[in-house]
């Protein structure tokens, strides 16, 4: 009988000690939001997030809440209608679109599993993600709100 309960004892520690580790995020989908008042305009920058069963981000959607030409919209939405690209003076030059820079930044966070790797300047732009060279501190606030309800 002893010999049979610590066979049962062994087996029960071997099978739990084998259980998936996750990588530190809870499987789901999650928002977060963050006040963008770039240029002087109080819009919502926001995130959703989604987490797989192993605990690894799988999508990222970033986008902020805009008025053009008095009509509330998104910058995502309005693609190159935000008007970013090469000849708007308004903006400077870029190389690409908003929208563009945006995806750049989703994939990058998809890629390392977070945000941990991007850190701001004074600017509130960061050199971790090539081609995004747009002020990303409300987006980067929003995902910050979206990753912590993952943890």
């Amino acid at each position: 009988m002893k010999k049979l309960m610590i066979l049962l004892l062994v087996t029960t520690l071997t099978i739990t000690g084998c259980e998936k580790v996750s990588d530190g995020y809870k499987e789901g989908t999650y928002k977060g939001e963050a006040i963008d008042n770039y240029g002087g305009e109080e819009n919502i920058a926001t995130a959703e997030v989604t987490v797989d069963s192993n605990g690894k981000i799988v999508s990222v959607v970033l986008d902020t809440t805009y008025t053009k030409d008095g009509v509330k919209t998104t910058k995502k939405t309005l693609g190159s209608g935000y008007g970013m690209k090469i000849g708007n003076s308004d903006y400077g030059i870029s190389n690409l679109e908003w929208d563009e820079q945006v995806k750049l930044l989703e994939q990058f966070v998809v890629d390392n599993n977070g945000i941990d790797k991007i850190k701001l300047d004074s600017d509130s732009k960061t050199d971790a993600v090539s081609g995004c060279t747009i002020k990303i501190d409300a987006l980067y606030k929003a995902l910050e709100n979206a990753i912590e309800k993952a943890k």
